[in-house]
């Protein structure tokens, strides 16, 4: 438990994902309300960057808690 409590915690990956999660707002919202694949694919073309950023913020919080 001391180990997860003194982790240090780099706030660049978290704001990068905030600001990705803030650019999707829209498409997630439609996406929760009437979820087509097609919308999916719409979400992913349109926001290719935030889409990344979300897929690799686990990595990137891994790699600074080292």
């Amino acid at each position: 438990m001391e180990k997860f409590l003194n982790r240090k915690i780099t706030w660049i990956p978290v704001f990068l994902g905030l600001m990705s999660i803030w650019d999707l707002r829209v498409e997630i919202r439609l996406l929760v309300e009437n979820f087509t694949f097609i919308g999916l694919f719409y979400a992913i073309g349109k926001h290719p960057l935030a889409i990344s950023v979300l897929l690799l913020l686990p990595f990137m919080l891994q790699k600074r808690s080292r």
